[in-house]
């Protein structure tokens, strides 16, 4: 899943010869998840025709303040467009127009709507390399960006005027990546790499037994996408479950048994800053794994001889080097704060998620969550049963 993703994208069209490129930029923009809403300068239609922009976006194009072809709508409200935008996106932006937009002219649909919007809006300029490099078009640049607006710069390459040189507007692709960067470095946690674990491991008996538990993966799978979200690059470490993610900022492992998850979740856990840790490792496995099923003999009874699994939260408390967060889970019964930061001081964690068995809507396989967080200074912050996203 993308970062643009169910965003609303207003995307402004100016007369220049790039805008051929703005029915790839479209495209783009729908394989994102985005919804898309295309203005276009009237001169613009000269380049790429409305139906193919219409077509792609599955949305009318609007280019003119009223609407002749339908009677019911008498006007296209400028206003109402640049509050539905999550983001603005000229591209491209012509000298003639960024000349507009710099001393706030509203001679058309397209520049009315810049003026009206609160949202981001980034400008990708496209001109010949004269035009680009003359100092009027330079200040006009600067100006927008002094005012709030986000420059895409224009690259060196073969013009339309058949001279080479900067003035070029970047590949639809690149203004994609520029426009999910830009996003991205604006989040909390952009920069930061997570290690989240999730779900639970089964530990094989035989070929066709296993030992595990009731867990569902949901609340690790929620502490993935939340930190996506927030542009992190994740690394989920999931054991067996029936959930799918998907999102570019989430790398996932999928494991079965607690040494897969060890191994892995130990190699990861050298290059992240944050690690959480909130899958339900079995704490035993079978000291013997038979190769085929085991059959069913005449005695009811059968006795399997465990041992413990390595306890990897205490192996990455151990490693832990200082800028480290790592976070743990605790599911407790008795006893469960005073347990809970036992646990913090004996595996060198810096907090804990409590979760009760005791707590109706809490703990394995439901939608619902009710903890307290646990830091290591030993506050307590309890909340209500809320849903694990």
């Amino acid at each position: 899943m993308s970062i643009l993703n169910g965003k609303n994208i207003l995307l402004g069209i100016t007369g220049g010869i790039a805008a051929y490129k703005s029915a790839f930029l479209v495209r783009l923009f729908i394989k994102n998840g985005a919804n898309v809403q295309v203005l276009m300068t009237p001169r613009s239609k000269a380049f790429v025709t409305p139906l193919t922009l219409s077509t792609l976006s599955k949305n009318p194009v609007l280019s003119d303040f009223f609407n002749n072809e339908n009677q019911n709508e008498l006007w296209n409200n400028h206003v109402e467009l640049a509050l539905w935008a999550d983001y603005f996106v000229i591209a491209p932006a012509t000298s003639n127009t960024l000349s507009k937009m710099t001393y706030a002219r509203a001679d058309n649909l397209l520049l009315a709507t810049f003026l009206s919007a609160k949202c981001p809006v980034y400008f990708a300029p496209a001109m010949d390399l004269d035009m680009h490099k003359n100092k009027a078009n330079k200040q006009n640049i600067n100006k927008l960006v002094d005012y709030g607006n986000i420059h895409i710069p224009a690259e060196s390459g073969f013009l339309a005027s058949g001279l080479e040189g900067e003035g070029r507007m970047q590949e639809p692709q690149q203004i994609i990546n520029f426009i999910k960067n830009d996003i991205l470095k604006k989040k909390k946690l952009y920069g930061k790499k997570i290690l989240i674990t999730a779900g639970p491991t089964y530990e094989p008996i035989d070929a066709v037994r296993f030992i595990g538990n009731f867990s569902s993966g949901k609340m690790g799978f929620a502490l993935a996408n939340s930190a996506a979200d927030y542009g992190a690059e994740v690394y989920l470490v999931t054991g067996p479950t029936s959930l799918s993610i998907q999102n570019e900022n989430i790398k996932i492992y999928n494991v079965t048994t607690a040494d897969e998850m060890f191994r892995i979740s130990s190699e990861i856990f050298m290059d992240v800053d944050i690690a959480i840790l909130s899958a339900a490792v079995s704490d035993y496995k079978p000291k013997n794994i038979k190769k085929h099923k085991i059959k069913k003999e005449i005695s009811d009874n059968l006795s399997i001889d465990l041992v413990s699994n390595v306890d990897i939260l205490s192996h990455l408390g151990k490693t832990k080097k200082n800028k480290q967060l790592l976070i743990g889970f605790a599911l407790e019964y008795e006893n469960q704060i005073a347990n809970a930061i036992k646990k913090i001081n004996k595996k060198n964690l810096d907090a804990i998620v409590l979760n009760s068995l005791k707590d109706k809507g809490a703990g394995f396989n439901h939608d619902t969550n009710k903890i307290t967080f646990i830091n290591k200074k030993e506050e307590v912050i309890k909340f209500k049963l809320k849903t694990k996203k």
